[in-house]
């Protein structure tokens, strides 16, 4: 079987399993407990929290443990708008192409709290302009989000640009697609989302480091934990997991983009010479480097994913967080395409360690989409 969906979530590493193990056997203890076995965990938690924090070039105090980038991004944008705003209405801003988890919680709080909402338009590459996102910016904004890299196309957006015009106005990358694969340090933002499961940790754990100068109100409350902005008993395995896959993914990245780039780079080019009607969606350049993505008219996107199942490969039409949807992709539509046209949507992410054969993963595809096309 050759997997080619990582965008979606892939294997735990060995390294990462082998530092998480000792917190799931002999050191289990509670983390807010004021005795030695809690202590022990408490500390390996701080490690973990100093270890991610050096990755994305923010202080350890600022890093906030989750269960996930939903919970990070949902956290990062409820938590910062109400804790500046309070009960006052504010804006936000967003774009059109964002995780569900972004627009979600901005509709939230349009609906429950008042917020204005713009979700500024992108271009048909996926791109938003920094200059677009600094004039949507008024004098109660609240907090801008935008996704470092798209889930389903993967367009990476000029964030550092988008933070520089700003004008003061918090911003929140939803960095979960980038680790790994772009840098994550200087790029002047405010808040940062990360999930393990896109880089070798397990699912369940994520983190968001937000700048500990700004009034962050918790979306989770109890106990107090994470210094009161995310209550909760932490998953110390989890934590210690993410900071040695987010380490790992960091020291690897340069190398990995250059070897996905290639891949990518050699199988979208076979693609497009051999299929008929096959399109390449999200920009050609400022991409991941492990991420493709196509249209192919005349088929089915979900028909061409069982075929190539058939043929031993496991890949997607889009995000994998929509569970179960049969709606056209918003991401998709943002970019100009038709209904019918996001329905034929197939997409590649590749492992950083071992890209696939370009020739041969694309061989396969044409081979799939062929055989829809003649059983139609």
């Amino acid at each position: 079987m050759l997997y080619v969906d990582h965008a979606a979530g892939g294997p735990v590493r060995a390294e990462v399993l082998e530092a998480m193990a000792p917190f799931l056997l002999g050191r289990f203890g509670n983390p807010s407990s004021v005795h030695t076995v809690g202590e022990d965990v408490s500390a390996a938690l701080e490690d973990a929290r100093r270890r991610i924090a050096g990755v994305l070039g923010m202080r350890a105090g600022d890093v906030v443990f989750t269960s996930g980038g939903t919970e990070a991004n949902n956290l990062a944008i409820a938590g910062l708008a109400l804790g500046a705003r309070g009960r006052r209405p504010g804006h936000l801003i967003t774009t059109a192409i964002e995780h569900a988890s972004v627009l979600a919680v901005g509709r939230y709080l349009a609906r429950m709290h008042d917020y204005d909402l713009d979700i500024l338009p992108v271009d048909t590459r996926g791109r938003v302009r920094p200059d677009d996102v600094a004039a949507a910016v008024r004098d109660d904004t609240a907090v801008i989000s935008i996704g470092y890299a798209n889930n389903e196309i993967g367009t990476v957006q000029d964030v550092a640009a988008i933070a520089a015009t700003a004008g003061g106005i918090p911003v929140h990358v939803d960095a979960v697609q980038a680790a790994g694969w772009m840098p994550l340090a200087g790029l002047g933002v405010d808040a940062l989302s990360i999930a393990g499961h896109k880089i070798g940790a397990p699912q369940g754990i994520g983190a968001l480091a937000v700048r500990g100068r700004l009034p962050l109100e918790p979306v989770l409350h109890g106990g107090g934990q994470e210094r009161g902005r995310r209550s909760g008993t932490q998953n110390v395995a989890g934590a210690v997991a993410l900071a040695v896959a987010l380490e790992l993914a960091e020291q690897e990245r340069t190398d990995a983009a250059t070897r996905a780039t290639a891949a990518r780079e050699e199988f979208t080019a076979r693609v497009l010479a051999t299929i008929p009607g096959a399109r390449l969606t999200g920009d050609a350049v400022d991409r991941l480097p492990g991420l493709a993505s196509f249209v192919f008219t005349g088929t089915s996107g979900e028909a061409v994913l069982l075929e190539l199942e058939r043929r031993g490969i496991i890949t997607s039409s889009g995000s994998a967080c929509a569970a179960g949807s049969t709606d056209p992709s918003h991401v998709l539509a943002a970019i100009g395409l038709t209904d019918d046209e996001t329905r034929t949507a197939v997409r590649f992410s590749f492992d950083r360690t071992a890209p696939p054969a370009p020739a041969a993963l694309a061989d396969a595809l044409a081979a799939a989409v062929a055989a829809i096309r003649s059983a139609a």
